[in-house]
């Protein structure tokens, strides 16, 4: 376990810097955890900065889960289907990844950061529909796109709410801004599960996820009152935040390479 003191500060530091994206563009945040572990924190195994992101995404998620479970926007039923059959796919996911030289893991992670960056690049559409409810005739479509996207962000360490987001509007039908609420139980359900199948490899470092999650609760504090501020200036906000992630993912892919 990490106890120097230089490297606690600075994985609590990315931590704030992780949350208070996803408290200002709601998502894609998650994929700055791992260059920023791996090139400012100085954690020299990207297995080890992957699971590491992991825990503390997970633990991040379930402080935002709580606050929208209070204000009632998680569609339970739906969020629990999805994260049961996600947590299986992200299950067999990281252990995947673990099989994987931490380079070329790093290469492949790399693509899934620009695919994350031009996600955002695109106009989110909120449209106004009836709140779903769990029914058989939904529940394959929910189990299934909860496997296959779990699947994705065990592989990758990431939360993977860009893409449970869609999954679930997808699968069930449910608004834009109920679907975000909803996805928070599968983000903090696949982390878990990746960080615990990490764990087993010894590739998960408890001094550094504290200092990531008290940085978390701090960047979301933090970063609530700028999001209330930015208003019509959110979708700029959200195109320079991709553009960043964009860069990031050049230079992780250079890294890996040389």
């Amino acid at each position: 376990m990490t106890t120097d003191l230089v490297s606690l500060l600075l994985a609590t530091l990315s931590g704030g810097v992780v949350a208070l994206l996803l408290t200002l563009f709601g998502g894609g945040g998650s994929v700055l955890a791992v260059p920023l572990l791996l090139y400012v924190v100085g954690v020299d195994d990207p297995h080890v900065a992957i699971g590491v992101s992991a825990a503390g995404v997970s633990l991040n998620a379930l402080t935002a889960l709580a606050g929208h479970a209070s204000a009632g926007r998680v569609r339970w039923p739906c969020a629990t289907l999805f994260a049961v059959t996600g947590a299986t796919g992200a299950w067999i996911g990281s252990s995947l990844a673990k099989r994987i030289d931490g380079h070329q893991l790093l290469l492949i992670f790399a693509f899934a950061m620009a695919a994350v960056g031009l996600s955002m690049l695109r106009p989110k559409v909120v449209l106004a529909r009836a709140e779903p409810r769990l029914n058989w005739a939904m529940s394959p479509r929910v189990g299934l796109a909860g496997a296959s996207v779990g699947s994705a962000a065990g592989f990758f360490g990431i939360g993977g709410g860009f893409l449970i987001v869609p999954g679930l509007m997808a699968s069930t039908g449910m608004s834009l801004a109920t679907a975000q609420a909803t996805s928070l139980l599968s983000v903090a359900a696949f982390g878990a599960t990746t960080a615990g199948n990490y764990a087993l490899s010894g590739w998960v470092d408890p001094g550094l996820v504290a200092g990531m999650a008290l940085g978390g609760v701090v960047g979301t504090i933090g970063g609530l009152p700028v999001a209330r501020r930015l208003g019509t200036n959110a979708m700029l906000g959200r195109r320079l935040f991709a553009g960043l992630i964009l860069c990031v993912a050049a230079y992780v892919a250079l890294r890996a390479v040389t």
